[in-house]
């Protein structure tokens, strides 16, 4: 008498093996694309760190000493890894209060130069050292930031140069890549993201940028500092977020009083910067899914309230529209 276990195998028993077997096959080879898919659609989050446009400090007026809003910053964390967009004046404070440690950063971008977008950035770098950088970082930004970076740390030679000794730590010199950007079709490619840039409008600057993100099916474009810009709406076009700059005219006039350069710096602000109105037509036009402001201009003004933020662009752009705030998060 034969057990179960020795049967011989009928015609069915047959096909049922060689199916299972290809079943199981098919799932070994499957696995590895699996991860692989896993891995093109990376986990993003976008942070707005500092949302005030201009090189001014803090709040004025009855809210002296207070930090409403912090210089212009933003972050992106793409499969964990931190995207820096543009140090403004507490980029550092404003990463730890979004949770991520310095040590973490790996990437950092600039739009231009003007020190409420980089004045922190040499301080970005040296704190992450501080906390115990030990990989490279790459940065990227208009011609100009090689040599920043260089100066940078001919400024702090002697700190540096005792800190490896005394310390044994790593020269900061060595982890610090920065690229003057020459190609805007790739600013930065790797296997989670690429980086685009198109050339803003911001006189006097030549050189000033947005920036568009492109990961795991999910677009993120910064406008950076400009002037209304039809193009920007064809850079953007369909972008899940974008994230664009602000000025609400109205309150110019008053913020002019404060400034003995007032005439030059109206003119600046009207050259070089968007009313709420045409932002609203540049989101429209573009299609975007969702639209932050940013970069607010007069950032400093509490009579201006989000619904005044928002009346103008809502002329034009009937989307999702938020009104960016320091440390608010989007999950994308």
């Amino acid at each position: 008498m034969q057990d179960d276990k020795h049967k011989p195998l009928t015609g069915i028993d047959h096909k049922r093996r060689s199916l299972l077997r290809a079943g199981m096959s098919t799932a070994l080879l499957a696995a590895p694309y699996a991860r692989m898919a896993q891995a093109a659609t990376p986990a993003v989050k976008l942070v707005l760190l500092g949302t005030r446009g201009g090189p001014r400090v803090g709040d004025t007026g009855k809210n002296l000493g207070k930090f409403t809003r912090m210089n212009a910053s933003n972050l992106l964390l793409i499969g964990g890894v931190p995207y820096v967009i543009d140090c403004g004046y507490g980029v550092s404070q404003q990463l730890l209060k979004a949770g991520v440690t310095l040590e973490t950063v790996r990437y950092v971008l600039i739009t231009h130069h003007h020190s409420d977008h980089e004045l922190e950035y040499g301080n970005l770098l040296y704190n992450a050292w501080s906390s115990g950088l030990s990989h490279q970082i790459d940065t990227y930004g208009p011609p100009g930031l090689e040599q920043m970076t260089r100066d940078f740390m001919a400024l702090n030679h002697i700190d540096i140069d005792t800190r490896v000794a005394d310390e044994g730590k790593p020269d900061l010199r060595k982890l610090i890549q920065a690229h003057d950007i020459t190609d805007l079709g790739q600013v930065l490619v790797n296997e989670q993201v690429k980086v685009t840039a198109m050339h803003s409008i911001h006189p006097p600057l030549a050189d000033a940028y947005a920036y568009k993100f492109e990961t795991g099916g999910k677009t993120i474009v910064f406008s950076g500092d400009t002037a209304y810009n039809p193009k920007l709406a064809e850079f953007a076009r369909g972008a899940d977020y974008l994230v664009h700059e602000v000025m609400y005219a109205p309150a110019l006039e008053a913020l002019a009083k404060r400034v003995p350069n007032a005439r030059t710096m109206m003119e600046h602000l009207h050259a070089s910067h968007t009313v709420t109105e045409d932002v609203g037509r540049i989101a429209a036009a573009a299609q975007v899914k969702n639209l932050v402001l940013s970069h607010f201009v007069p950032g400093d003004d509490p009579a201006i309230t989000h619904d005044i933020w928002s009346e103008g662009v809502r002329k034009h752009y009937q989307g999702k529209l938020f009104v960016g705030r320091d440390l608010m998060e989007f999950e994308l």
